[in-house]
């Protein structure tokens, strides 16, 4: 593509909601068409197997099977494969399963249901380095209880373990500390409510959700912020804003696959522990996914 895109973890990589039938189970077929018309619609590539791709709920079957759709549908180097585990040891086999159905990167949290020191995060990510497939780190220290402060992250990539973070902190002044810190650590935005301010900040990615239902207008404002081009990417994002906020709720899931309903592409259920939407959320959802619509988003 035309834009600057060196390395398969860099620019538009979409999180990508699982479809799911009445039954709850997984529509493998339906999620290779989505795969592809993510990148049909201007996006990079895709993350499978992240928290909006519900990946705690799956089997092991499911889980790889997964990111093998993913893989066929829209080749390995523009897949990036969530390896999150409670442990180091299963992180580890799922980023060498990645590396042999051919993604491109991985996703990883540090361990995420024990409050990991920075000892223990810097073991977690040795353990899993050794997989040999480009890791992204990924910090979320509202859901992780773990932080990967820029001090912490530019020690992992100085140990050459993290060429990348996708930053959910909401603290985009990290990306100035950051930069000086590690300036050849890919910064990637990993929280769509975010994605202008990380951009001008110098991101050179996004791990997005809300692609997922609305493409073509996130892909407009994420290359016009990228390239500094605040005319087009301000307008865009005050009207979308009250849809990527829903990306740092608890239930963005639920609310990205209700907006995919009204934007015509399958949506559908989630597993548990995963609730509907209340009819007030629902409600809100709802109005500013119309909102974008009308506007022609």
């Amino acid at each position: 593509m035309e834009h600057h895109r060196g390395k398969p973890w860099q620019g538009i990589m979409v999180a990508t909601a699982l479809p799911l039938r009445e039954d709850l189970s997984i529509d493998y077929d339906g999620y290779a068409a989505h795969c592809r018309w993510l990148v049909e619609n201007g996006c990079d590539g895709v993350v499978p197997n992240g928290s909006l791709g519900e990946y705690q709920t799956l089997t092991h079957e499911e889980r790889a099977k997964v990111i093998e759709t993913a893989v066929a549908a829209v080749g390995g180097a523009n897949v990036m494969a969530g390896a999150g585990a409670y442990g180091a040891t299963e992180s580890r086999r799922w980023a060498e399963q990645a590396g042999e159905a051919g993604c491109g990167s991985v996703l990883l949290l540090p361990p995420n249901s024990y409050r990991a020191d920075e000892r223990a995060v810097v073991a977690h990510y040795r353990e899993v380095a050794e997989a040999g497939v480009p890791i992204v780190a990924y910090n979320n220290p509202s859901d992780t209880r773990v932080d990967l402060t820029p001090a912490l992250l530019a020690r992992l990539h100085e140990e050459g373990l993290i060429v990348a973070v996708k930053e959910f902190s909401g603290d985009v002044r990290r990306a100035y500390e950051l930069a000086e810190l590690a300036p050849e650590l890919d910064l990637l935005i990993g929280s769509d409510d975010v994605l202008l301010e990380l951009a001008v900040a110098g991101a050179v990615g996004w791990v997005a959700g809300y692609p997922n239902a609305l493409p073509a207008s996130n892909v407009a404002l994420y290359r016009a912020a990228v390239a500094g081009d605040l005319e087009t990417a301000l307008p865009l994002y005050r009207t979308l804003h009250p849809l990527l906020r829903w990306d740092s709720k608890t239930e963005f899931v639920q609310a990205i696959k209700l907006s995919m309903d009204l934007a015509g592409r399958h949506g559908g259920p989630c597993r548990q522990p995963r609730q509907p939407l209340t009819a007030e959320q629902a409600a809100i959802v709802r109005a500013a996914t119309e909102k974008a619509l009308a506007e022609g988003l």
